[in-house]
């Protein structure tokens, strides 16, 4: 199954309407993702990538989504709480799946 599918499974979501609208927020989740764990541009393209970090590219896809219209939180309003624990948990994701200097 492809981010898309998983994406839109993520915030169910049934219709094909924003599905550009959700490659570009995952492209830029994924890019965020390779940034974080500091590995070159497109590292995904060209290899698996791990769960967790699928996981975090779906949370941050599904965020940038639900905050599209320029809220802290999408689905929960005005909650900046809510926004931070997201970015809490895709930062604990990422580094779980980083790959660290021996």
């Amino acid at each position: 199954m492809d981010l898309l599918t998983k994406t839109k499974r993520h915030l169910i979501l049934e219709h094909d309407q924003d599905d550009a609208l959700l490659r570009q927020y995952i492209a830029a989740a994924v890019s965020y993702a390779e940034k974080y764990q500091h590995l070159p541009a497109e590292a995904y393209a060209c290899s698996d990538m791990p769960p967790t970090t699928e996981q975090a590219v779906i949370m941050l896809a599904s965020h940038f989504y639900e905050s599209r219209d320029g809220s802290t939180g999408g689905f929960f309003a005005d909650s900046v709480p809510a926004s931070e624990q997201v970015w809490r948990a895709v930062h604990r994701l990422l580094r779980m799946s980083k790959q660290w200097p021996v």
